[in-house]
């Protein structure tokens, strides 16, 4: 377990530098967790990749690639979760300056500088139009994002639901860790779940529905991104199975042990993936149409969510519980792309924008225009992580050090 706190986020890996992770106590990662996190980020980067510059063997993956932002919320859930529930076990409390210090050191510096880019020069924005700049300053921009009025840096609504997550979180374990049993953390934890399938059920019939019925499909796309997909209130699920998971095995181990083992959790995690999938598949009104491929059906919207929550989850707590056999044969590469997935994140749309400029449009497609895209991206990506990142993570090491 305390393999896993060390890793602070989803989002955001171990503090180490690329070079020294090679050498310095590599066991001191979780293989599990890096590897899912390669996965959501790759997956994020394909979703935003146009469909002429995707290989073909790609084409089918992509279309769901939006599933690697709910590993993201789920890994997040659970690590943070892990974290303030060691923290609240061993001293009764949760150090909240401490904990929204490190989240700051960690989320803001490379944040507001790819930010501070977008803003000052519009050529490096991967859309004509954005949303006003105060909205993602004040991580606000993910409520009433409508991709109409613009779409630049379109990925920092699920960064906004992470900051809300981060606030919130704390506040309630240190509030309620003493006043409630574990029965009523998991009732109001599925209540929650039921509120948001609820809640998205209400959206998509007022909303969204209505613009379907009237063949106003491209509206009713803006309108479900901005109603259903982005809100922060509509997109709990995995954030909260990732903090049922980690109270799951840090309060109940040996009920996980007994009752979701890896020869049960990880097939039964991956049936509930492909359910979920299947549900967002079934295209009612929509079939025949190319909006499809990122225009998620009614069933999925409601149920798919929750069931590709609960299936990542036992996922991920599988492959916790196969960490021995997984440290024989990692994943290469693995522990490089999940260091640099904050960063990925922040700066792939941005540097696919600038390829069409450098090289021209017509001439990234396919095959070629993949390669260019994952080397450019991995090499801004790591211009960002070594210049921002890595240095305001030493100076957060320095300043909240124990000593301190």
């Amino acid at each position: 377990m305390n393999t896993i706190v060390n890793s602070d986020s989803a989002y955001f890996p171990s503090a180490r530098s690329l070079a020294s992770q090679a050498t310095e106590k590599v066991q001191s990662r979780a293989v599990g967790p890096d590897v899912l996190r390669s996965l959501a980020i790759l997956l994020v980067m394909l979703v935003h990749l146009p469909v002429e510059a995707t290989p073909s063997l790609l084409v089918g993956i992509r279309t769901y690639g939006w599933l690697g932002v709910d590993i993201f919320f789920v890994l997040s859930g659970f690590l943070i979760g892990t974290q303030l529930f060691k923290e609240v076990f061993r001293t009764g409390n949760v150090g909240l300056k401490s904990f929204y210090l490190r989240r700051a050191f960690r989320i803001f510096p490379a944040f507001f500088v790819v930010l501070g880019l977008y803003a000052i020069f519009p050529i490096l924005r991967d859309a004509p139009t954005m949303q006003p700049v105060w909205s993602f300053a004040t991580f606000t921009v993910n409520f009433d994002f409508d991709p109409r009025v613009g779409r630049a840096f379109t990925q920092a609504w699920s960064l906004c639901v992470e900051e809300h997550f981060y606030l919130v979180l704390p506040l309630l374990v240190l509030l309620l860790h003493r006043r409630i049993s574990t029965g009523w953390m998991l009732l109001t934890a599925m209540a929650l779940v039921v509120a948001g399938m609820i809640l998205r059920y209400a959206i998509w019939e007022s909303q969204v529905g209505v613009l379907v019925d009237a063949d106003k499909l491209r509206d009713a796309f803006a309108v479900y991104l901005r109603d259903v997909y982005y809100p922060t209130y509509t997109r709990l699920d995995g954030l909260m199975f990732g903090v049922i998971l980690a109270a799951a095995r840090f309060f109940k181990p040996e009920l996980c042990k007994r009752h979701a083992p890896p020869r049960v959790a990880l097939p039964l995690g991956a049936a509930l993936v492909v359910a979920a999938l299947v549900l967002f598949s079934i295209r009612g009104p929509l079939a025949g149409t190319n909006l499809f491929l990122v225009f998620q059906a009614q069933l999925g919207a409601v149920a798919g969510f929750p069931l590709i929550s609960i299936g990542i989850a036992l996922i991920l707590g599988a492959m916790l519980d196969l960490e021995h056999v997984l440290k024989r044969w990692p994943v290469p590469g693995a522990v490089i792309v999940a260091t640099l997935s904050y960063s990925l994140y922040l700066t792939h749309k941005s540097v696919f924008h600038v390829d069409r400029l450098i090289f021209g449009e017509e001439n990234l497609q396919g095959g070629f225009g993949f390669v260019i895209y994952l080397a450019t991206s991995f090499a801004a990506a790591t211009v960002l992580w070594f210049c921002v990142e890595r240095t305001f993570l030493l100076i957060r090491d320095r300043v909240l050090s124990p000593s301190k």
